[in-house]
């Protein structure tokens, strides 16, 4: 909507701002240009700006960029030392209000200098298998601090001097619902199950008496899936019990369909256009979409749908995608792409078990969004109700 000019944009009639990305005219209703504007938390420029015409312009009253983002949601301010007035007290860089620190320095604004050698350092965060804080936890000054996924214990499940334990690794896939650990028939001892007598496997959960081998059984249970049971469910001697218990909308002889893959973040089924069957949205005549969630009759002109396809650097879906009445469909192609402009990359979710998101809530903008009843960044902490 304009010419760069020796750096600076010379915006064309009608639009304004560094990029020139408002409109001087808004063809939105203040209550349609405010959804667009809300950060995840339903907050508008999550408060650090203002709405214009479906875009968030950030305050930034000194013009120093200090807070920036498609919601204004980074606040590089947060990086500034009270004393020093600089950002990470020069020994860092700041990136979306947090600061990374050079070696040798640490704290949240990398105030504080360590005593020892940044070889020393390495070698005492350095752990067996040769990985600093066994890529689960992060080094200060010598130090690993633990990426602990379970608040509630008294250490949680990963621990030791450079994070070496990682007791989930004693969680069969089903026991994401209870707190047994190795499937409830042995101990766990720094990530590896020790088995009671009449049971065996890497987490115990292969009967002796089972007429199939560990191999076998596990083979009967995974089916076409990556996992044993889908991931969803509790395998013993080649058969599959679903979970959650009653939920029956986890179901199949591998727990390969999973029926709330078919709602949306409110829990409406194929946003009330259609029927799920197997985990995938079966549309009625007139809509389409993963969640039957785009309507195939549109009122705008394709200009006005253009428009509103076009995020803030003027691409059209970020050129991941197509604009339909003003949506983006992001391409099916490339299954990771999502969002309202096609500019996130579900790749980037917590995995856990190997499922993204744990199988426990769908990924939205590459942070896990649970359902109810789960926490943790990759949704592997249960936190609802005991099942029986």
């Amino acid at each position: 909507h304009g010419k760069c000019d020796c750096g600076k944009c010379k915006c064309d009639e009608g639009w304004y701002g560094e990029a020139c990305q408002y409109p001087t005219t808004c063809d939105l209703t203040r209550k349609k240009s405010n959804e667009m504007c809300k950060n995840s938390q339903d907050i508008i420029c999550s408060g650090a700006g203002t709405c214009q015409c479906g875009r968030c312009k950030c305050a930034n009253s000194e013009g120093n960029g200090l807070v920036y983002g498609k919601f204004c949601e980074c606040d590089d301010r947060e990086c500034i030392d009270d004393e020093t007035e600089e950002i990470c007290t020069g020994h860092g860089k700041c990136y979306c209000g947090n600061c990374y620190c050079e070696a040798g320095w640490h704290g949240d604004k990398c105030e504080f200098q360590c005593d020892i050698t940044p070889w020393e350092i390495k070698k005492r965060c350095t752990s067996p298998d040769g990985k600093i804080c066994s890529n689960r936890g992060t080094c200060v000054c010598g130090e690993c601090t633990c990426h602990d996924v379970d608040p509630t214990g008294d250490w949680g499940d990963i621990h030791g001097d450079t994070c070496e334990c990682d007791e989930r690794n004693c969680k069969a896939v089903y026991d994401r619902y209870s707190d047994d650990f190795c499937s409830g028939h042995g101990q766990c001892n720094c990530g590896r199950c020790d088995c009671k007598e009449g049971w065996t496997g890497k987490k115990c959960e292969h009967p002796r008496s089972c007429p199939l081998s560990v191999e076998e059984s596990a083979k009967k249970c995974q089916g076409n899936s990556n996992l044993p049971c889908s991931g969803r469910g509790r395998c013993e001697c080649g058969q599959c019990t679903c979970f959650p218990p009653g939920d029956n909308r986890v179901y199949g002889k591998n727990c390969e369909c999973d029926d709330r893959q078919c709602e949306n973040a409110d829990g409406d089924v194929c946003g009330g256009h259609g029927v799920c069957s197997c985990g995938r949205c079966i549309c009625q005549d007139g809509w389409f979409g993963k969640l039957c969630q785009h309507s195939r009759k549109c009122n705008m002109t394709e200009e006005e749908s253009r428009s509103l396809c076009e995020s803030a650097d003027g691409i059209l879906c970020s050129g991941k995608g197509s604009c339909h009445c003003g949506k983006c469909i992001c391409s099916p192609q490339e299954w990771y792409i999502s969002g309202d402009f096609c500019e996130c990359d579900d790749r980037d979710c917590d995995k856990h078990d190997g499922l993204i998101c744990t199988g426990n809530g769908v990924c939205s903008c590459g942070n896990c969004e649970c359902w109810e009843g789960w926490n943790g960044n990759a949704c592997e902490i249960w936190l609802g109700r005991e099942y029986p």
